[in-house]
């Protein structure tokens, strides 16, 4: 992977196979992302942004290094005729700040390798989607509306990555962050007799997926106009449109030592939750009863559904959890056990008795 957008020719611009025609070509593009990258602040940790052949990072002595890599594909991971283009920006920022919060770690920088069809990358607003309405502005500018606007609440500098021309719109984002050395929150410390918690409410972005799918059955948007949504579906769409990833929570879990264990909450509980007990070598317990379901979403769809990108983790019995952490609620929702052949590795707890909670989740190739 390339560190930076590069900003030099390649050696056979002049190919056809490289010639651009008309006012838009990847070097405009670049430049224009290059000013909005700066616009929205380098940090601290940056001292070389996009612009030359590698981005150069200053990291704290005592600190190690989190990276995690995530792809969103057309037609996998969004729909070009569903979502926004600025909601897309964010969510492609959002799972990889999501990662970082379940290791406790601090964002210090993000890359982006961005490929799109040409209809997409269109030429650039220089001032970004405010100076006209949202529907005027080009998609790609939409795009950065949004993965920039996340990036600055959380600090988090856009500092590089890449730029093609793609049959399909496709984007690999890689987030850097930092954590005291040996600090770092692991899927491996649960114990038996831990306390299992989750952050905010589950659920809420399987429904509003359903609620989109049900709005574009509607209206039959395309990719160019895409779907128009009311405001009175805002609310019930937030979740999963903008999902809130929870990087305070897990820099406050991991300062205070609370959590033996964490992941989050990305493929859904009984899959999340599974990569957790085989990680630390334990088996769990859900109670049905204490999960913190999302208005308008059912219990199945907190149970499996994914994209809510809240934090799961452990506690031992001891420790004092509050029942907010930077202003989220935070939810007991059961307990680890010892690990046997004669149980189910979840196990959820119901009024009618106890079942096997198996992972259904979201599993690629599955």
């Amino acid at each position: 992977m390339r560190g930076v957008m590069a900003q030099k020719r390649s050696a056979d611009s002049g190919s056809s196979q490289r010639r651009r025609t008309g006012p838009v070509g990847e070097l405009a593009i670049l430049t224009r992302i290059r000013a909005r990258a700066r616009a929205a602040g380098t940090g601290p940790n940056v001292r070389l942004g996009i612009g030359d052949d590698c981005a150069l990072l200053r990291v704290n002595p005592g600190e190690e290094i989190a990276v995690t890599t995530d792809f969103s594909i057309a037609g996998r991971h969004f729909e070009l005729a569903w979502h926004p283009a600025d909601a897309i920006g964010h969510r492609v920022l959002a799972r990889g700040l999501s990662d970082l919060a379940a290791m406790g770690a601090r964002p210090v920088a993000a890359f982006l390798s961005l490929g799109l069809p040409k209809e997409l990358a269109g030429v650039l607003n220089p001032r970004g989607a405010k100076s006209g309405s949202a529907r005027q502005a080009s998609w790609i500018d939409r795009f950065y509306d949004g993965l920039l606007a996340l990036a600055r609440e959380f600090r988090t500098p856009l500092a590089g990555g890449d730029l093609a021309e793609s049959p399909i719109a496709a984007a690999d984002i890689v987030l850097l962050g930092a954590v005291p050395s040996g600090k770092a929150l692991l899927r491996s410390g649960a114990r038996p007799g831990d306390a299992i918690y989750v952050s905010g409410s589950l659920g809420g972005a399987a429904a509003g997926l359903v609620l989109l799918e049900e709005l574009a059955a509607t209206q039959k948007p395309s990719a160019r106009h895409g779907l128009r949504i009311q405001r009175k579906f805002e609310a019930a769409l937030a979740k999963h449109l903008y999902p809130e990833p929870r990087v305070r929570q897990g820099l406050w879990l991991r300062k205070r030592g609370l959590a033996s264990a964490a992941i989050d909450v990305s493929d859904g509980l009984s899959t999340d939750l599974r990569h957790l007990c085989d990680e630390s070598g334990v088996a769990a317990e859900v109670e049905a009863g204490a999960l913190p379901i999302s208005a308008g979403a059912t219990i199945e769809q907190a149970l499996h559904g994914g994209e809510d990108y809240e934090l799961l983790f452990t506690a031992r019995l001891d420790a004092k959890v509050p029942r907010k952490i930077a202003g989220v609620a935070i939810t007991r929702i059961g307990q680890m056990v010892k690990r046997s052949s004669k149980l189910p590795i979840v196990t959820l707890v119901t009024p009618g008795g106890r079942e096997p909670l198996e992972a259904q989740g979201w599993q690629h190739f599955a």
